[in-house]
């Protein structure tokens, strides 16, 4: 209920009527107004990329009878994985495809908006689904994919895309705040080996959205299905979503595992699917349908990182070492975690130039095979009077050493057979801290 405070009226009578019409405006007023400017709105419809033919052929077109929701979801990989998913279907525990047609619209980190399928069909974005005692969501509302991870910040380019697009599908449809959702919200499971009971916390894509910056009200106190006893709730989308005790900021897990953030935690129903793979503390990858039988789901050792939507990326397995290869699934996130932005993260891109974290802008147009290392100081310059073994001391051909030639390739110090040949202007990479 709105709160109006001790406000002093001079008459009954106009008291009467300021109080109704401040609450009528309260109750009706269009949520979309005061959200963006007409030009806003015009120069972000312009600026819409349409993939509308990328769509599989085989997704089967079915208008939607009534608009009642809109859902926020994160994609859980990266910008070109995602659109290729969402148009053309992804694969599901190694025995099937699905169709595609997952999403009608996907918003880049950068803020460029992408249109997949047009609003006013049903696209299959909500799964197992339930709000308010209604299920199947995906026939009742339009889905909004924000390129990234549950775990990881959602930008501030996004939200400002998000923003308008929100705005302009509440206005053509008449919706207010509350018809806005996440997916982990709406989605429900059933009884596994977490949890005995249906429940909230199948997905835990979009938790870490922040309404606020979405110009979005707070809207639910509770969860209207945990209420009437259809579902068991989620303790920490409860306390996200609901209890609004904690800033989410500091309720967003990262993707490691430790005592309180489980398997199912971090990647919700898809625990055990082929395409999670948990990379150890040692470095073995193994791929979520085989922990049960080599290791044990209790035996899962801490701090073990899981790596969500991997279908087309065992080739993780290749990166063991320092340098890491971007590639298709495999994204500086995944690789560095919080650290891809800092300073003592390099990138060295294929047309030759090396940055560090902080000098990236554009991260969904990092090109594939850029290589990249993690927790580096800042290169030094091999000279005829400063040689490796005075950079780098006895650690000058250890493989965590890292090499730099003026040809632009990066090698380990172990690969290197004859150092009293390096070429003027090698650089030299070494660790932050000795291991």
């Amino acid at each position: 209920m709105q709160s109006f405070g001790n406000i002093y009226f001079p008459s009954l009578k106009w008291s009467s009527t300021i109080l109704v019409v401040t609450l009528l405006s309260f109750l009706f007023s269009d949520p979309a107004k005061a959200k963006f400017s007409k030009s806003e709105r015009v120069i972000f419809q312009q600026s819409i990329i349409d993939r509308r033919s990328y769509l599989n052929p085989k997704y089967k077109k079915i208008r939607r009878k009534k608009t009642k929701y809109i859902i926020v979801h994160t994609s859980e990989a990266g910008l070109k994985s995602t659109l290729n998913v969402i148009s053309r279907g992804k694969l599901i525990r190694k025995a099937y495809r699905t169709k595609g047609g997952h999403s009608h619209y996907v918003i880049a980190r950068n803020g460029r908006t992408y249109r997949i399928l047009s609003k006013q069909y049903i696209a299959d974005h909500a799964g197992r689904s339930m709000w308010n005692g209604e299920t199947d969501i995906s026939k009742l509302s339009i889905g909004i994919e924000l390129v990234g991870y549950h775990y990881t910040s959602i930008t501030n380019r996004q939200y400002s895309s998000l923003r308008i697009l929100i705005g302009i599908l509440q206005k053509s449809n008449n919706l207010n705040d509350r018809a806005v959702l996440t997916h982990s919200q709406i989605a429900y499971g059933k009884r596994n080996r977490w949890i005995k009971r249906t429940h909230r916390g199948r997905k835990k894509c979009a938790k870490n959205f922040l309404r606020s910056k979405a110009g979005l009200s707070t809207a639910w106190n509770f969860d209207p299905d945990v209420k009437a006893g259809r579902l068991v709730a989620d303790p920490k989308l409860k306390a996200i979503f609901y209890d609004h005790r904690v800033d989410v900021a500091g309720l967003v897990d990262s993707n490691a595992i430790t005592e309180k953030n489980t398997a199912w935690a971090i990647a919700g129903e898809d625990y055990d699917s082929s395409a999670t793979l948990y990379k150890l503390p040692n470095g073995k990858v193994i791929p979520g349908d085989q922990i049960k039988n080599r290791i044990g789901w209790i035996r899962i050792p801490k701090n073990t990182l899981v790596l969500l939507n991997q279908s087309n990326s065992l080739n993780y397995k290749k990166n063991q070492g320092p340098i890491k290869t971007i590639s298709e699934g495999l994204n500086a996130w995944i690789f560095a975690g919080s650290a891809y932005k800092k300073k003592t993260t390099f990138y060295f891109l294929p047309n030759g130039q090396m940055k560090n974290g902080r000098q990236i802008f554009d991260w969904d147009d990092l090109p594939q095979n850029t290589k990249m290392v993690v927790g580096y100081r800042r290169p030094v310059t091999v000279m005829r009077r400063r040689p490796p073994i005075k950079i780098a001391g006895k650690r000058y051909n250890n493989n965590k050493t890292l090499y730099y030639f003026p040809k632009k390739k990066l090698i380990p110090g172990d690969k290197i057979n004859d150092f009293r040949r390096l070429p003027t202007g090698v650089l030299i990479f070494l660790p932050m801290k000795s291991s």
